[in-house]
């Protein structure tokens, strides 16, 4: 099955079992616009109604990273942790730090950078770029 999200096309992950609890946290990584803590995911399944414990819920998003459906970004120094759908594609974030409310950035600030190496052998194959700072509100 192919569940869509802002015209992305996702397949459920072969070789993974369809659960109710995996299948609530898909749901709601696929409503959301947004990436979402555990915790935010965890309260959203139980506002809609179902139970689930928060350590289901990581388990099933550990499932998720490892089958490649979703990806983890971990900022404030691995304070907080977010997941969003593989197929969202490459992002980067601001975290405002007094609210701590979580910006997508509309650019990817490396997509130009060429990194340059003593060893050539060498290949990049990611990159995490974190930037802080104070929203209008709370400056």
């Amino acid at each position: 099955m192919r569940i869509l999200r802002d015209g992305l096309n996702i397949k459920w992950p072969e070789g993974l079992k369809r659960t109710k609890a995996r299948e609530c946290v898909l749901s709601v990584l696929k409503d959301s616009n947004r990436p979402l803590s555990a915790m935010e995911i965890f309260e959203e399944i139980e506002g809609r109604g179902h139970t689930i414990w928060l350590s289901t819920v990581y388990r099933v998003l550990d499932a998720f990273e490892e089958k490649g459906l979703v990806i983890k970004t971990s900022l404030l120094n691995n304070e907080l942790t977010l997941y969003d759908l593989k197929a969202t594609g490459h992002r980067h974030y601001a975290v405002w730090v007094e609210c701590h409310k979580i910006v997508t950035m509309t650019n990817c600030p490396m997509k130009d950078f060429k990194p340059s190496f003593k060893d050539d052998e060498i290949e990049v194959i990611g990159h995490k770029v974190e930037v802080y700072g104070y929203c209008k509100d709370c400056r």
